[in-house]
């Protein structure tokens, strides 16, 4: 099986211009920097000093605050993360909420603030709603990182992209069109209706298939809010609306494996497409079975390994968040910090039939 830290060698570079795309979509969530509030520059600038060779203090404490607990993509992420701690002799703990609502984070970063931790580790429901708390949260000593799915840049020091938001979205739309001749009605089930990354991918989507696939019409995005019943509900619910529907796109991989079980249990299985964002372990069965053909995902686990690692570089003063800082993140080696505080991981991976069984995360 390939580790998560060779996969990252299989998915090659980032071109500048897509780093600079991320960095458009990352600022467009709205809000200033904070060197901006603290008088001008990017995130970062108007801090201290960084010092790239202080060493990590043992005994950091680095909390994990995922978007809901329980849900198999975030248990592979902080586990990722639980295994950096380990490796800087720091104390790791995981805290969250069971639904995945927009405000249902807040209460956790309260009493983490409280708590003293040194870095909270988080990625946000809602772009907005746990701001005022990871403010909080900073002006009591915590640094913050984002990942996965970032806050206003405001309030945190750093946000780990899993991927540039083009690549994802233009990397779901093209796998579409490949699968269904590329015309046709799809329809996107998505996470929750506030997710930023989500609703970043998904803006991108509409218009990229609106410029390369003009015959592909994507007539409706839908909820499943993370929960695998409602995603499986709101399949059945496509499909009897739309029904000369071709293709379901699920950016979430709740979402993708509960359709990917519908369809592979319906007179659909064969004739309408699905692609998405799954793990390799979660989605094996369908492409095996032929329900699914293609879908692509990053390494979860190297996410939160890298989200881990650039929290204790904050804490250690190695970097402040800054453009253009370079941090040592164990064993995946040096990453750069780009504009507005965004540390970007690495492309993301296409899965199929010829190399899922060489991945076991």
């Amino acid at each position: 099986m390939t580790s998560f830290l060779s996969s990252r060698r299989l998915r090659g570079g980032l071109t500048g211009a897509a780093v600079a795309a991320l960095v458009l979509t990352t600022a467009a969530c709205g809000g200033t920097t904070r060197g901006e509030e603290e008088g001008g520059g990017s995130a970062g600038e108007a801090s201290a000093s960084a010092n790239p060779d202080a060493e990590i203090p043992s005994g950091l404490k680095i909390s994990f605050l995922p978007k809901q607990l329980n849900n198999p993509y975030f248990a592979i992420a902080d586990g990722g993360g639980e295994n950096a701690v380990e490796e800087i002799e720091g104390e790791f703990s995981e805290v969250g909420p069971s639904e995945a609502s927009a405000s249902s984070q807040v209460s956790y970063i309260n009493t983490l603030t409280q708590q003293g931790v040194d870095v909270i580790v988080t990625s946000a429901n809602d772009p907005n709603a746990i701001c005022s708390a990871l403010d909080q949260a900073r002006a009591g000593g915590a640094n913050v990182v984002t990942f996965d799915s970032d806050t206003d840049p405001a309030c945190r020091d750093l946000f780990i992209s899993q991927a540039t938001s083009e690549g994802i979205a233009q990397s779901q739309i093209d796998l579409m069109a490949e699968q269904m001749g590329g015309a046709g009605q799809v329809a996107i089930l998505s996470a929750t209706a506030n997710a930023t990354n989500q609703n970043a991918w998904i803006e991108i989507m509409e218009t990229y298939a609106a410029e390369k696939y003009p015959d592909m019409e994507i007539v409706a995005t839908v909820y499943g809010d993370d929960e695998d019943e409602k995603s499986f509900q709101e399949t059945q619910g496509l499909l009897q609306t739309y029904p000369e529907l071709k293709g379901i796109i699920s950016p979430t991989t709740v979402g993708i494996s509960a359709a990917a079980r519908y369809l592979s249990g319906s007179e659909y299985k064969g004739k309408v497409a699905l692609t998405g964002l799954g793990t390799p372990n979660q989605m094996r069965e369908f492409v095996k079975d032929g329900t699914v053909t293609a879908f692509a995902l990053w390494n979860p686990e190297e996410l939160g390994y890298l989200a881990a690692y650039a929290g204790a570089a904050l804490a250690a003063g190695q970097i402040t968040g800054a453009e253009g800082e370079t941090f040592e993140a164990g064993e995946l080696g040096e990453y750069t910090v780009e504009a507005d505080g965004v540390v970007v991981l690495g492309e993301p991976t296409v899965f199929n039939a010829d190399n899922i069984d060489d991945f076991d995360f």
